[in-house]
């Protein structure tokens, strides 16, 4: 006897509906379509769509069986071996931005760097991580305030790891011999925000024309002496105050860059306090929306592309398993010691999120330090909370196979874990961008199908990749 494996459904501006099966197999139908297999009253027609389609199989011993299992359990992220952490030597920061989540300490302040016993500490919970390469991202603060600490985890780990990689967060507002010294490693990379145009990044970030110019000026010296592949950029946007689309791709592309992240003032730690309005996604949306159109008639227009980061990510995740680079939207995304955030005081984290709610003593949700090692009994408890697989709103969602779960950020807006998914500005933010995925990716204008190809590396978006029922 056929079976259809569970579909999921949701219906689009256009009133077609974009459906999906658990292993994130995905297609369009009508509401016509909705209604029969609701029904149970499929006909031949739809039987042999979904046939095709690897929807349906008679028994469990069959390939067609074997093979959803097998595209389901990809979808499944899994470690490859690898650690992802993230060092907060210092807290100290040369900066005031307006949008700072972790009440940056003075240059001059004292008690906010890591002292010799947690720099050893830090390397002997390095040494115990079960894993064979490494990804370490320095924040702050502003790190290169303590180069000594970065030059030393960089040591150790080249010797530690087969393979180890190291990202800086800085604002580049100083650069020294010492520094350019160390970003020649070709193992060391550089993220740095650039807001936009000279007057935003200003308003944002320097709170001076001339250290807006200074850090234009190291930028640059960045780029030319390390290359663009080994330097990111992001926006972090003001929603009272944001960048009109054209402003914000041309100060990329004044700076060589091919790829920026576009990201609203995150609701976290200090920043709200300063950004209420940051805490709901309404004009963000409107916001985001409106920047994809312009980048795509930009890019058609001028031949030079421009990527999205966050949306071409998402883009492959709905047509491929595997795609789990970005952290913060993996499924499950259990929290452990090989995918932490470390202090300056020596307390970890899960994620730089839950160390923001400890430091406006919201919830204190470290699980653990580097001197009394890892709470596994904080661990077990955070774990049910970092999968969506069985929460009770995601399990009729189609994009549940391509989306994650955000529990710390559900409390810091809300104060709970458990409000209505929908209700949630996690959810309610990844339902407009997988909603415009899909759009975009079923749109047969020659403006989005020129981007969308330079994205995704194709000659042409073949018609596999956007099936619809009959």
């Amino acid at each position: 006897m056929m079976q259809v494996w569970p579909l999921r459904f949701r219906e689009l501006t256009d009133h077609r509906m974009i459906i999906a099966d658990d292993s994130g197999n995905y297609f369009l139908a009508d509401g016509n379509f909705v209604d029969r297999y609701a029904r149970d009253e499929l006909n031949q027609s739809d039987v042999d769509f979904l046939s095709a389609r690897g929807h349906t199989f008679q028994e469990a011993s069959e390939l067609a069986h074997t093979a959803f299992l097998t595209r389901w359990a990809k979808r499944q992220y899994i470690s490859d071996g690898s650690a992802y952490v993230i060092l907060i030597p210092t807290l100290r920061c040369d900066l005031k931005c307006s949008y700072c989540q972790v009440s940056r300490a003075p240059v001059a302040a004292k008690g906010f760097d890591w002292d010799e016993q947690i720099l050893d500490r830090v390397l002997a919970f390095f040494d115990n991580l079960p894993v064979n390469e490494i990804q370490i991202e320095f924040q702050g603060g502003e790190p290169f305030l303590r180069l000594d600490h970065l030059k030393a985890i960089a040591d150790f780990a080249r010797r530690r790891f087969q393979q180890a990689r190291f990202v800086v967060c800085t604002n580049l507002q100083t650069l020294n011999a010492d520094i350019l010294e160390f970003l020649a490693s070709e193992d060391v990379l550089i993220s740095t925000s650039l807001d936009g145009p000279h007057q935003i990044h200003t308003q944002n970030r320097t709170r001076s024309a001339y250290l807006t110019q200074e850090f234009h000026q190291n930028l640059v010296r960045v780029l030319d002496l390390i290359g663009p592949e080994r330097v990111s950029a992001l926006p972090t946007i003001d929603m009272k105050h944001p960048p009109q689309p054209e402003e914000l791709i041309s100060a990329y592309e004044q700076f060589g860059f091919t790829s920026l992240y576009l990201r609203p003032v995150n609701y976290q730690g200090f920043a709200r306090k300063s950004h209420p309005s940051a805490r709901t996604s309404e004009t963000w949306t409107s916001y985001y929306q409106e920047f994809i159109y312009s980048l795509i008639a930009r890019n058609s227009r001028t031949g030079r592309v421009m990527e999205e980061f966050y949306l071409a990510h998402c883009l492959r995740r709905i047509l491929a398993p595997g795609a789990d680079s970005h952290t913060d939207l993996r499924n499950p995304n259990i929290p452990t010691g090989a995918n932490a955030v470390i202090d300056f005081d020596g307390q970890i984290y899960s994620s730089d999120e839950a160390r923001m709610l400890a430091r406006i003593r919201q919830i204190n949700l470290s699980i653990g330090s580097v001197i009394d090692g890892l709470d596994r009994e904080k661990l077990a408890l955070l774990a049910p909370s970092h999968i969506n697989n069985f929460d009770p709103d995601c399990i009729h969602c189609p994009y549940q196979p391509f989306c994650g779960t955000d529990p710390i950020d559900d409390m810091s807006r809300n104060g709970r874990i458990d409000v209505p998914r929908q209700e949630s500005w996690f959810c309610q933010r990844h339902l407009a961008v997988f909603d415009l995925a899909i759009e975009l990716l079923y749109s047969r204008d020659p403006a989005v199908e020129f981007t969308l190809c330079s994205w995704l590396g194709l000659e042409k978006l073949p018609d596999a990749l956007r099936p619809i029922a009959p």
